[in-house]
């Protein structure tokens, strides 16, 4: 009898990565991709901490599963972000994961090719290709976090990270938010309990240590000094939303209660839209008039849009995906998410 008899039953294979450091030297951070970066970064934080009276805008699609069609959009998005600049900041949508309730396909990283080959060596590269290439633009990005691992692959070119409903109770994630370099926004439950998001903020602010990869991909105790700049997002729970100014009272108090800053952010998706893409701009709505009418707390709001609206199925011949489309949540099109944005500009130029 050997260890091998014990280690490893249910893996199959294991198969080798490139190492952070070598794909940061096989895809450098361009002058024009650090700017977009750095900017985008401190204009969050001054958004967070009441120096920029701006709302930023979490926008774009589901998931990222076809680099044209999400670069059409960047461009797109990027036009718009000068029509509204000085009411919002813009920052894209860009998901590469997708969490899973039970099955089904789990991002671009994790399978770039839609065949269930889980090339995710290669996925990681056109990822942060696709990145590169949005931040060229000057638009800053932001992302959803599921593993301890992606950042040190793409971390360099993310504005602003989103913890999920599922995770956000997660002592990994708390640990991985707290040395991540971005602001990050942690969900309420998927039962719409918010104290799971308080809680999260506070470990994430506090210095941890923990199993990673540094740069060199070598298995490293992670050291970090806590992350300043966690907030709410409000995503409604159990089939409900909580954007409303009820709630969004309740969700400041609790901060209070907590000695944090009242920064919240309503996510316009999931059971604040009752999954349904075409009350989003309902929320939208609701929350600039909110914002309007005096609210100080409400700091952003998250969208889901791409080029067409709602969802599809993946085909078994990829010829025959609708582009534009997601294949992952529904969304609103494109001609409802400029007129949402604008209609918000409009609304947000009357803020006292």
């Amino acid at each position: 009898m050997t260890a091998h008899d014990l280690e490893n039953i249910n893996v199959t294979s294991f198969a080798s990565m490139p190492t952070p450091a070598e794909l940061h030297a096989r895809l450098p951070m361009t002058e024009t991709a650090f700017a977009t970066v750095t900017k985008g970064r401190e204009d969050l934080r001054n958004i967070l901490d009441r120096k920029d009276k701006r709302l930023f805008v979490v926008v774009g699609p589901c998931s990222i599963h076809d680099p044209v069609a999400g670069l059409d959009y960047a461009r797109r998005l990027k036009a718009l972000q000068e029509e509204v600049k000085e009411t919002m900041l813009l920052v894209m949508r860009v998901y590469f994961e997708k969490p899973r309730t039970t099955t089904g396909w789990k991002g671009y990283i994790n399978d770039p090719f839609m065949d269930d080959s889980f090339c995710v060596d290669i996925g990681m590269e056109k990822a942060r290709q696709f990145l590169l290439d949005v931040c060229e633009l000057g638009l800053p990005t932001a992302t959803e976090a599921l593993d301890p691992i992606s950042p040190q692959y793409l971390g360099d070119l993310i504005a602003w990270t989103a913890i999920g409903a599922r995770t956000t109770e997660s002592q990994t994630h708390r640990e991985m938010s707290s040395g991540l370099s971005t602001p990050v926004g942690f969900k309420n439950g998927t039962d719409g309990d918010i104290s799971i998001a308080i809680n999260a903020i506070l470990s994430a602010a506090n210095p941890h240590a923990f199993l990673g990869i540094n740069g060199e991909g070598n298995v490293s105790v992670v050291r970090t000094r806590g992350n300043a700049y966690g907030h709410v997002v409000l995503r409604g729970g159990d089939g409900r939303p909580n954007y409303d100014s009820v709630s969004v009272t309740i969700a400041e108090q609790a901060l209070a209660k907590a000695k944090l800053p009242a920064n919240i952010v309503v996510d316009c998706s999931h059971a604040n839209s009752y999954k349904k893409p075409e009350l989003q701009p309902l929320v939208m709505t609701d929350v600039t008039n909110q914002i309007v009418h005096g609210n100080r707390s409400l700091v952003g709001v998250m969208i889901e849009s791409n080029l067409c609206a709602g969802n599809q199925k993946i085909p078994a011949d990829l010829s025959e995906l609708k582009y534009g489309c997601s294949v992952t949540d529904a969304c609103i099109d494109w001609d409802t998410t400029v007129q949402m944005l604008k209609s918000a500009d409009a609304e947000l130029r009357r803020r006292p």
